[in-house]
């Protein structure tokens, strides 16, 4: 947007030209603004005969017979899950434009939206276990515990393709499921179908993918120099440890290959 300020008054009366200006930035904000779109659809009816009544269709909705659009549901994912703005904010923040909706409406929309979205969760996650080599790690995060006025632990299990530091053609991509846990089991079922190495963090709770007793695609796992070298690290820290300096010192002469591989 540009704007031109012209001075109030003319030097004396005579024509002036323009020999130059100055030219200053603001940055200016417009906050977002809601609208309702009104549809109408006519009836019509023809004079000549009584065949009916003719109508256009309504169009399909997202959610079939609701209120928001396209643009507003996706909207309110984007200010959940990428701005991490919960939805009684999000609620307030409608209040003070005049739009006043429950914070419960908002969450039947997100898991409206879920279902939608779930084809393309599904689509994501089978084409990550075509890979050959895959990253898996869990994180906790509370969640509602139905009834009892509290939260619980749950987790959030993220199954991750990243090949860009070594020159991978695979786009990458990272894909997360929640489980009410930590144990190696919710790892074996996320992974069903994927057959690789699989490179995790110390958690022994991955060794049921290896265990010989398991049955299905093979997988290896390869784990963190990061938290292999913690560990030597913290060892040579509290006392002296020939084997632990040793292994911190090969650890750094990898890192310096790894380097120079690097594109």
């Amino acid at each position: 947007m540009e704007e031109v300020i012209e001075p109030e008054s003319l030097i004396c009366g005579g024509c002036l030209h323009c020999i130059g200006e100055d030219v200053s930035e603001r940055l200016d904000v417009v906050p977002a603004q809601f609208r309702v779109i009104v549809t109408r659809r006519p009836n019509y009816a023809c004079r000549a005969c009584t065949d009916g009544i003719v109508q256009a269709p309504a169009l399909p909705r997202l959610i079939p017979a609701g209120l928001p659009t396209e643009a507003t549901v996706a909207h309110v994912l984007v200010s959940k899950y990428a701005d991490h703005l919960p939805l009684y904010r999000q609620a307030q923040i409608m209040g003070r434009q005049g739009i006043n909706l429950d914070r419960s409406t908002l969450a039947d929309w997100v898991g409206r939206a879920a279902f939608e979205l779930r084809p393309v969760f599904d689509a994501l996650i089978a084409d990550l276990k075509l890979s050959t080599k895959l990253f898996m790690d869990e994180t906790r995060a509370p969640v509602l515990d139905p009834g009892s006025r509290k939260t619980k632990t749950g987790y959030f299990w993220a199954l991750a393709r990243d090949d860009r530091s070594w020159g991978g053609d695979a786009p990458p991509g990272v894909a997360f499921t929640y489980a009410p846990g930590r144990g190696g089991i919710h790892a074996e079922r996320i992974l069903q179908g994927f057959s690789g190495v699989l490179q995790v963090d110390g958690y022994a709770g991955y060794n049921r993918l290896i265990a010989p007793e398991r049955v299905g695609p093979d997988i290896r796992l390869a784990y963190s120099w990061a938290h292999a070298r913690h560990r030597l690290v913290e060892i040579t820290r509290n006392a002296t440890a020939p084997i632990a300096e040793d292994g911190v010192k090969r650890i750094g002469e990898l890192y310096r290959i790894e380097a120079v591989l690097r594109p």
